[in-house]
């Protein structure tokens, strides 16, 4: 790996630890940019690197830093009711950051990517709380679908914006 890469991934793992933390509290699961900054790295710098990137933001918050939405941290919060958004997000920056060949096709990945979050999340949220699938899915899922839609129309458009820049 360059040093050049390395680079990118701090600077995007920072961006991510600087804007994830601002959310705004709807119920148990807090409305944040975290998804939004995480798509958008994985599809300006490609799987790998948005899978470090990623992995450093969360590392960063395990070990005490206010990262996480809310400007929370630690170990209490990754295996908290957010927990399963947290460790999705690597299965977010992965798909997300696949390589294809049509750019618009990034759109697609940013859906897969974001369906896998909300399965991991959800599914994580419910064995925590016990409550069934319906009612997490109105608690984690519904509230969340136009903002998504606009984090991923945000993302893909600022990809654009960068494309070459590296």
């Amino acid at each position: 790996m360059k040093t050049k890469d390395i680079a990118y991934i701090a600077l995007m793992a920072a961006s991510i630890s600087i804007i994830a933390p601002l959310s705004i509290p709807v119920g148990e699961i807090p409305i944040s940019l975290a998804t939004f900054m995480i798509m958008f790295t994985s599809s300006w710098l490609g799987w790998k690197k948005g899978v470090m990137a990623t992995a450093l933001y969360i590392l960063l918050g395990c070990i005490g830093l206010p990262v996480f939405a809310g400007y929370k941290s630690g170990f209490v919060t990754l295996f908290g009711m957010t927990g399963g958004y947290i460790i999705g997000y690597l299965a977010l920056a992965f798909f997300t950051g696949l390589k294809v060949e049509k750019s618009w096709f990034k759109i697609i990945n940013m859906i897969l990517g974001t369906i896998v979050l909300y399965i991991i999340g959800t599914i994580w949220f419910m064995f925590l709380t016990k409550m069934d699938l319906m009612a997490s899915l109105m608690s984690c899922v519904i509230p969340f679908l136009i903002g998504d839609a606009l984090k991923i129309i945000c993302a893909y458009l600022l990809t654009l914006k960068l494309k070459g820049v590296q």
